[in-house]
């Protein structure tokens, strides 16, 4: 039964690897509508959540104006080790409450890969279209 487990989630992740791969910045940024309500992603500016400007590569739970709103959970999240890396964003993006259980955000999650990919590459992108 593990063994089945396990494989899906292979299976699953590789699929998100592979669809996020060369994502369309501009194409994200209208992905990223979605997201502007809670989220800035151009400045260092906090709304709701946490600014998501340079969030690949950042260790989850801490970027420093937000220190004191995150959830515990993101705060252990981090300090477990995840950090945002573009696989590990895809599988948050598309499943948030699965990827950090009891995490305070409220979207639901991208049912896209194709939107996935695209929102990964308009983080990435500095600056940004």
């Amino acid at each position: 039964m593990l063994r089945a487990v396990s494989s899906a989630g292979v299976f699953f992740l590789a699929g998100i690897l592979a669809a996020h791969a060369g994502g369309d910045a501009a194409l994200g940024k209208k992905v990223f509508n979605r997201c502007i309500a809670c989220h800035e992603a151009a400045s260092e500016r906090d709304k709701i959540g946490p600014h998501l400007l340079g969030v690949v590569g950042r260790t989850a739970g801490t970027a420093e104006s937000f220190l004191g709103s995150y959830s515990q959970v993101m705060k252990d999240a981090g300090a477990a080790g995840l950090v945002w890396d573009e696989a590990n964003l895809a599988q948050y993006l598309s499943a948030p409450k699965l990827t950090v259980p009891g995490n305070k955000m409220g979207f639901t999650g991208l049912t896209n890969d194709a939107d996935i990919a695209n929102g990964i590459a308009y983080l990435k992108a500095d600056p940004k279209p």
